[in-house]
């Protein structure tokens, strides 16, 4: 009886269960995609340490930022991703009446926007001092290192927790159902509630996640293993010091 029931289910919902995966999906990826652009700006801001040359309006300015960002990381962190939903969609509902899953993704940025920033920052910080001090001994800007240098091996350090936050918000895209987005969870909600079939439709849905997070692991494993085999590269003389030097930390330090 559970098997058939299952097979009925998907006979006669089966595109209502794709539709679900494919609205999870575009949610999950571009939510992940957009929230790692506001992690690279926010981290690589918090990241930023200003020298004994910097002014105290630029002091001031800085310490005014990073309480700003502060405040954003603590508060989207701090609250659940279903309250964030439903206070700003209907915050903004009559401004912009946007729908449903304009909303979902917005929610879903800010809120992997805030994580990201703690792991790119972290991403920053792992990088050796000496690469950051040899760029700008050939001469590099504080923005040509940081862009250059600190960057490419900051996100391909994060990597992996980038990662797992794309497996993530597959999952925790299904309290957006809240604001009614036609994602998996809420197909599979409308499904159960049709044919009082509950067991049999959340242990389709459970399997559907299950099988995209797997997916998503081996992609994502697959990308990092061919990151691991990259090196970063930068235009360096052979005879220069300082290019030694950060071709000696890029390496790995002379291959230890």
């Amino acid at each position: 009886m559970f098997i058939s029931n299952i097979l009925k289910i998907f006979r006669t919902y089966g595109t209502s269960l794709l539709l679900g995966v494919r609205t999870t999906l575009l949610v999950a990826i571009t939510g992940t995609l957009a929230g790692l652009v506001i992690g690279l700006i926010v981290g690589g801001i918090r990241a930023i340490r200003l020298d004994f040359t910097a002014s105290n309006a630029s002091r001031i300015t800085k310490k005014i930022v990073d309480g700003i960002l502060n405040v954003y990381i603590g508060i989207f962190r701090g609250t659940p991703m279903m309250v964030q939903a439903l206070f700003i969609y209907y915050l903004l509902l009559d401004l912009i009446h946007w729908t449903y899953l304009q909303a979902a993704i917005v929610v879903i940025s800010i809120n992997t926007g805030a994580y990201m920033a703690e792991i790119i920052r972290s991403g920053i910080q792992s990088v050796d001092e000496g690469q950051r001090e040899a760029a700008r001994a050939l001469g590099m800007s504080n923005s040509q290192t940081m862009m250059e240098v600190i960057l490419p091996q900051a996100i391909k350090n994060a990597f992996p927790a980038v990662g797992n936050e794309f497996i993530v918000n597959i999952k925790d895209s299904s309290v957006l159902m809240i604001i009614s987005i036609t994602e998996l969870m809420f197909q599979a909600k409308s499904i159960a509630g049709s044919t009082f079939l509950f067991t049999e439709t959340y242990f389709i849905e459970a399997v559907i996640y299950f099988i995209l997070t797997t997916i998503a692991s081996i992609v994502l494993n697959a990308i990092e293993r061919h990151m691991d085999n990259g090196n970063v590269s930068l235009p360096m003389s052979d005879t220069n010091p300082a290019s030694m030097n950060l071709a000696y930390h890029q390496t790995g330090k002379a291959g230890k």
